[in-house]
């Protein structure tokens, strides 16, 4: 664990940044597949620019979606709604380039086809799942921060209680570090999309009152620097600023550049992608060890094979705060934890449509029900193992 004071930052984007509306869109498409065909192989991933969405990739299913239907209704939900903003969800073109997934993936992936009996991992690849106690809900105090923050400013544009915000925000923030320990916010950053009439000044103020206060209040101080529309102006957003692509938020989906990435994105991808899958269970792992208080910090990696059940790999870290050796912490994960992956997507229940809202203020550490891989539910069985 690093000593002394050190800076930390981390950011998030709302659903209206570019990136972010093609993962919504991905996990709406597969989320209306669900709906009717749980079984389904989808990967779907999605490429923006001002004026139109290019929908893409693998599908093989045995219901109808309406996929321009599904991408525009997602686009207006999100509220590219006005022709006024550079990007219409009424108006917009959708190309749409979807083909089934390969026969020869499909055969390593379905149960009792193959050489495998047992269904097989999706690709080839390995994921992380991360946990700290520095937050209630175990993640790293600064994505957690600006997640929230989204969030809120989400909240606020919709209800209209701050006027004149458009959809694309940004935010970002700076945690001071003692010893391992946020102690302050250092920096709290917010880029707000906004009509070409709003008054700056008045939209910072509303801003720090009405979304960062709320949010971060509890970690500022007189010398926490905030930064609002740094650049003063910011009308065009979305598409039109900027070019928008699935899986391209894959720091701002974990947990903000803590702990590592496996590089796999989440959003348009079914479950028996272990890139969604391994990363949602390598969280519930690493959750429940750190909620046993078996370590302060905990980092999972898994590894798969195509085509074979079982990870061909398995690495606990807990950064010199574990209680036990890390290497019996491993056989827990072996004896209490599934790790094939047709048992991942029973015990977390992945085949279910619930993606959609996944695709934005991050995958971990949100109060969900859906969200199975954030429960604590192996706690108390880790605790009797090691005897605590």
């Amino acid at each position: 664990m690093k000593k002394g004071k050190y800076l930390f930052s981390s950011e998030s984007v709302s659903p209206g940044h570019p990136d972010k509306m093609c993962d919504k869109i991905s996990d709406a498409i597969l989320d209306a597949v669900f709906k009717e065909d749980p079984d389904a192989r989808v990967a779907v991933e999605c490429f923006t620019k001002t004026g139109f969405v290019v929908v893409g990739g693998e599908l093989t299913t045995s219901t109808y979606v309406d996929i321009q239907n599904v991408t525009r209704e997602t686009i207006k939900e999100i509220g590219f709604d006005n022709p006024h903003y550079g990007f219409d969800g009424n108006t917009c073109g959708v190309l749409v380039a979807l083909s089934e997934q390969s026969p020869d993936i499909s055969q390593g992936v379905t149960e009792g086809e193959g050489d495998f009996k047992e269904q097989g991992a999706g690709d080839q690849g390995l994921m992380f799942g991360y946990a700290t106690n520095e937050t209630k809900n175990l993640m790293p105090l600064p994505i957690d921060l600006a997640h929230k923050l989204m969030a809120k400013y989400d909240d606020v544009r919709r209800t209209k209680e701050i006027q004149k915000l458009r959809p694309d925000a940004k935010s970002q923030v700076t945690v001071e570090y003692e010893d391992g320990k946020p102690v302050r916010a250092h920096t709290v950053v917010i880029a707000a999309q906004h009509d070409e009439d709003a008054d700056l000044e008045q939209l910072r103020a509303e801003i720090k009152e009405k979304v960062i206060k709320p949010v971060c209040g509890d970690y500022l101080d007189d010398e926490t620097r905030l930064f609002i529309n740094g650049t003063g102006k910011f009308v065009l957003g979305g598409p039109v600023a900027d070019a928008g692509l699935t899986g391209r938020k894959i720091i701002v989906d974990t947990y903000g550049g803590h702990g590592a990435h496996g590089g796999g994105c989440f959003s348009g991808k079914d479950p028996s992608k272990v890139d969604r899958s391994g990363a949602y269970i390598s969280r519930y792992i690493a959750k429940n060890i750190v909620a046993a208080e078996i370590a302060e910090r905990c980092e999972v990696q898994l590894a798969y094979c195509i085509g074979v059940a079982e990870p061909v790999s398995i690495l606990v870290n807990t950064f010199g705060t574990n209680k036990i050796p890390e290497e019996k912490i491993e056989q827990l994960v072996r004896d209490n934890f599934p790790l094939r992956p047709a048992d991942i997507i029973s015990h977390l229940k992945l085949k279910r449509p619930i993606y959609k809202k996944t695709a934005a203020f991050g995958h971990f550490g949100r109060d969900d029900p859906d969200f199975t891989w954030e429960a604590t539910d192996k706690v108390d069985v880790l605790k009797q193992s090691v005897g605590n």
